[in-house]
């Protein structure tokens, strides 16, 4: 039996579980929270995964809000609208996974939730894991899709753990009167802020922040006041709507920086791989072509008794650079335009003029629909 263990049930993790047990894998997958909870996510997803949710009955039996504008505000809150060429729909991960975990289930999948991962280490061939629970398990492949920080990383003294990350993702849900069809992105000092409709007439509300903002102010609430209000757009949804989380979601020090797709023969997929400013709206989306992608050539490389590791690891960086690599620079390029006065002003002025601009960016950072 062809075993795989999947660290991490986030997007890349759940679809990559399906997509392998849907061929007869052995597939083991481990989430280090319990299911159904909330994850720090803008839960707009591009409608490139449109076609291939549809053709495998991916999406919940949920009214989802269609997106199809974009809006963008300044600091100081002058704002412009403009059509999104794909569009896309709102759905929380909290939903989504829930949906998802089920679906690997029903397929055979194991899934061990409240399971850290402790240790991954390969050697002759096979790759011993430790957990939290106090298990032992092996494997012949490990791909991980534990999302924007971990454990693991320091343990595989990943590059970019050598820094520290100035960054910190705050996330809300909330009730408001707002247009459904807009997916709107908030320019504040320091950060910027992200605002969609999801399902049953909920809003999520999601911003990237500093951590020395939120040092120089000693709490979230006085950030949010003294900082993200300034922006009057910010300022309106912060006052007029009902919050429905008893605390945010928060985390923190999560990096931008470009990761290595293969660490220590493990097959990185979602935001371990890479993660995209979330300016570029399309993050879920990635994740879930990466989990896909992954899946189709383990398929390929491991179709009869020997798995071909080499090959595999090859194909994959080349699959995933030709992808991800282009929309993960623009992205990072892209947000040097956000989060100052002077810059925010700019970025408004530069795509109120040049719409051309604008639609070349949101070109770049997206990807065609697939199935």
């Amino acid at each position: 039996m062809k075993e795989i263990i999947v660290v991490g049930g986030g997007l890349a993790g759940l679809i990559s579980s399906i997509e392998l047990a849907q061929s007869g894998y052995l597939v083991t997958l481990f989430e280090k929270k319990k299911y159904p909870f909330h994850r720090v996510c803008g839960e707009y997803i591009s409608n490139e995964v449109a076609p291939y949710f549809s053709a495998n009955q991916l999406l919940p039996d949920l009214e989802l809000p269609q997106i199809q504008q974009f809006e963008l505000s300044s600091i100081r809150g002058k704002s412009l609208q403009m059509p999104l060429d794909l569009g896309g729909f709102g759905l929380s991960r909290f939903a989504l996974d829930q949906h998802l975990v089920n679906k690997a289930s029903a397929l055979g999948v194991q899934v061990h939730e409240q399971t850290t991962i402790l240790s991954c280490v390969f050697s002759g061939g096979k790759f011993l894991i430790e957990t939290s629970i106090g298990r032992q398990f092996e494997s012949d492949l490990v791909i991980g899709a534990y999302g924007k920080n971990s454990i693991l990383d320091k343990k595989l003294s990943r590059e970019f753990t050598s820094k520290r990350s100035p960054f910190l993702g705050v996330k809300y849900h909330v009730k408001t009167d707002a247009p459904k069809n807009t997916v709107s992105l908030h320019n504040f000092e320091g950060g910027y802020c992200g605002f969609s409709a999801i399902e049953d007439g909920k809003y999520n509300l999601c911003y990237l922040g500093s951590r020395s903002v939120l040092k120089k102010y000693g709490s979230i609430a006085e950030m949010e006041e003294n900082v993200l209000c300034k922006n009057p757009q910010l300022r309106h949804l912060f006052k007029n709507s009902d919050f429905l989380f008893d605390k945010p979601e928060v985390i923190n020090e999560f990096s931008f920086a470009p990761k290595k797709l293969i660490e220590n023969h493990i097959l990185m997929a979602g935001d371990a791989a890479g993660l995209i400013t979330p300016l570029c709206g399309n993050g879920m989306a990635m994740a879930i072509h990466s989990g896909k992608i992954l899946a189709d050539l383990i398929k390929v490389y491991w179709a009869g008794d020997s798995l071909k590791r080499t090959e595999l690891e090859n194909a994959y960086l080349n699959e995933w650079n030709s992808l991800f690599k282009k929309r993960l620079w623009v992205g990072r390029q892209t947000q040097k335009l956000f989060g100052t006065k002077f810059s925010s002003e700019l970025a408004v002025g530069l795509v109120q003029s040049v719409r051309p601009l604008a639609k070349r960016i949101m070109k770049n950072t997206h990807g065609e629909p697939f199935q």
